[in-house]
């Protein structure tokens, strides 16, 4: 993983696997927002898989995938996201730039 940290509120990351989810949690994120969508490319763990292992260390997990251009829908959701988790957040897609790109949107 290469993060990024943007404040101490968000930081991103490209794409995370199951495995890496002790280290995020080491690192003491709280929540994990994923704005890759499933199946862009070949191998890419499922958000299903990511989430499962977050959710079982104890982290709080949101799922606003992102193609194109962000949608107010997306930008919505993820405020509802980020709402519910207290403290920092990890913020991951391919190369980390669209969960970047929610984040700018957020109405702190």
């Amino acid at each position: 993983m290469n993060i990024k940290t943007i404040d101490d509120r968000f930081a991103t990351t490209g794409q995370i696997r199951p495995s890496d989810i002790e280290d995020i949690k080491s690192k003491g994120y709280v929540g994990i927002v994923c704005a890759r969508p499933d199946n862009e490319e070949a191998g890419q763990p499922s958000y299903a898989e990511v989430s499962a292992a977050a959710e079982k260390a104890g982290l709080k997990v949101a799922h606003v995938p992102v193609s194109g251009p962000l949608s107010e829908g997306q930008i919505i959701r993820f405020e509802q996201a980020m709402a519910e988790m207290d403290g920092p957040v990890l913020g991951y897609c391919r190369s980390g730039a669209r969960a970047g790109s929610l984040y700018a949107t957020f109405n702190r």
